[in-house]
């Protein structure tokens, strides 16, 4: 029996759509080789859909205690809102714009077949707006035909459909358009499979039909091409060799996605930026907060334009590697993943050759986001580093469960950023992997570690009574100074920490602290240390004014 497009549906087509991407995660990742042959975009996918999912079900709570139930509008932008920030990869990213264009239109509370015919078309347009150059044979083309499709059914149509039937033309149009796919992109026609992008495209358009109608098909999307590829077809034929991913396989080393509060000004000014550092730029959100998605060779150049851009926070770069635009991702031998609390670490740490997991304030990763991340860095054997005495429990979890998909996995016990950069800094591939563990790990426990940070609210300390706007010095994780202003209590903290000798200082600068400090306090131990080398990052943490390691 059809059902309405209202908040229930977009709920169950949220479900469905889960469902279907966790059938198909695997033979979409095994058929990804466009833009860069990496093996994830199912994963990706589904990771996307599985925080739009969990947005939703969390606005059915918050009405439900209310007492009130939620109207289309609240579902529908809650699952473009959860897609926008949990999106993945490349195809993540753009569906997640599909699913704001959708919003535009469905959000004026109007779920008729005519508005979704709208929303549809709204949505195919929004992703050509987000992809800085479009090609074709690929999700964007298989959007621009379920749209078309669903406007085709409807003018055919004497009697008018309703939104299942437009709902089940979409998918069919979708379908239709991904197996022509290959003969549109010359890197899917000589692999001989179909767009993955588009074909988690085909799995959530077949979901929302399914919601729609009351009728669950769980019919698999096709994967493979039925023809071969037309002579005709090739570089030239989708653009030329400057197209992303064409002609070029030797592409970018680093995927660089973060999410980015700043204005559509900054955004703009972002997009040309980002244009000229890489390809596969994809950026999309609005209103103050946006998803941005680019393949670049220089990662930090990439995270730093989106400092000069806003706020970038959940930053996640990851490492192609051996990875070529025409190949099966290759396992390298070792790798390190490293969770830090700035967008400028994330950016230093990825060009020392690290995975990083950039975590904002309040918001620890989960053991998922960190397997995830040892899956992307596809090597045999992991360091991994949760640079925090909180995540220990899950970082664990996350080292059992790469376990068990057969990664060697090495969890080295750092609880500052600090302890991580020291242990990464003596990270050598070419010894044994246990001589690297045991190096690493006591880089890390010679390293004493500090941290500023500024009173919330008066509380009892270790150092005594601190109120409101005081600036605390911990040291090894307890508050050991208690002082009225950056620069004093640093200076405090240094000169106890280096009282029990030293010969290192590194200083990790957060976000909004004074040029000045990091001179002050450079000249304050060259004068009262001798014989002891300071070393200063900016690392953009916004919990941390400073952090500060001593080796």
């Amino acid at each position: 029996m059809p059902h309405p497009l209202d908040a229930a549906a977009v709920r169950s087509w949220c479900g469905l759509a889960l469902e279907a991407l966790g059938r198909e995660r695997e033979r979409i990742d095994a058929i990804n080789v466009y833009p860069v042959a990496d093996g994830d975009t199912g994963t990706n996918l589904y990771l996307t859909l599985e925080s739009a999912a969990r947005a939703v079900e969390a606005a059915f709570d918050g009405h439900s205690s209310a007492g009130t139930a939620p109207c289309l509008a609240d579902a529908i932008g809650a699952m473009a809102h959860g897609a926008l920030i949990g999106a993945r990869g490349n195809s993540g990213t753009i569906v997640a714009q599909l699913l704001r264009g959708m919003t535009e239109v469905l959000a004026a509370g109007d779920g008729s077949a005519g508005a979704l015919r709208r929303a549809l078309r709204r949505a195919a347009a929004s992703t050509y707006e987000a992809v800085a150059h479009p090609v074709e044979g690929t999700v964007l083309t298989v959007a621009t035909a379920a749209a078309d499709a669903a406007e085709q059914a409807a003018a055919g149509a004497a009697g008018g459909l309703g939104a299942a039937e437009v709902a089940r033309a979409a998918h069919e149009g979708a379908r239709t358009a991904l197996q022509a796919t290959p003969g549109q992109l010359a890197v899917l026609g000589r692999a001989g499979v179909v767009d993955a992008g588009g074909c988690g495209l085909v799995a959530l358009l077949g979901a929302l039909a399914d919601a729609l109608s009351g009728e669950v098909s769980a019919t698999p999307v096709a994967v493979r091409a039925d023809a071969p590829l037309p002579e005709a077809a090739g570089c030239e034929a989708v653009g030329g060799p400057a197209a992303d991913g064409c002609g070029d396989p030797d592409g970018p080393a680093f995927e660089v996605i973060y999410l980015l509060e700043a204005g559509d000004a900054a955004v703009a000014r972002l997009r040309t930026r980002l244009d000229t550092l890489g390809d596969s730029l994809v950026v999309v959100g609005g209103d103050g907060l946006w998803n941005v998605h680019v393949h670049v060779d220089d990662a930090g150049a990439a995270v730093e334009a989106g400092i000069e851009a806003g706020r970038p926070y959940r930053v996640r770069i990851t490492h192609f590697g051996a990875v070529t635009r025409s190949e099966e991702p290759a396992m390298t031998a070792r790798a390190v993943v490293v969770v830090v609390p700035g967008a400028g670490l994330a950016g230093l740490c990825a060009e020392a050759g690290a995975t990083p997991v950039a975590v904002r304030p309040g918001e620890p990763p989960a053991s998922g986001e960190l397997v995830q991340a040892i899956r992307q860095a596809h090597a045999r054997e992991v360091m991994l580093l949760p640079n925090d005495a909180e995540l220990r429990h899950t970082a664990a979890a996350a080292a059992e469960q790469a376990r068990t998909e057969g990664v060697r996995v090495a969890l080295i016990p750092t609880r500052s950023a600090v302890q991580g950069l020291a242990a990464l800094a003596v990270h050598e591939p070419g010894r044994s992997f246990d001589e690297d563990v045991v190096a690493m790990t006591a880089a890390a426990g010679a390293t004493r570690y500090a941290e500023l940070a500024v009173a919330e609210r008066q509380s009892w300390t270790m150092a005594g009574i601190c109120q409101a706007g005081d600036v605390l010095g911990l040291i090894d994780g307890d508050v050991a100074v208690i002082g009225s202003d950056l620069l004093h209590t640093a200076t405090t903290v240094l000169d106890r920490m280096l009282s029990a000798g030293g010969e290192m200082v590194t200083l990790v600068l957060g976000a909004d602290v004074p040029d000045t400090l990091a001179e002050r306090l450079e000249r304050h131990v060259r004068e009262r240390h001798l014989a002891v080398d300071t070393v200063v990052y900016e690392g953009g943490q916004h919990a941390a004014p400073l952090l500060i390691g001593v080796e």
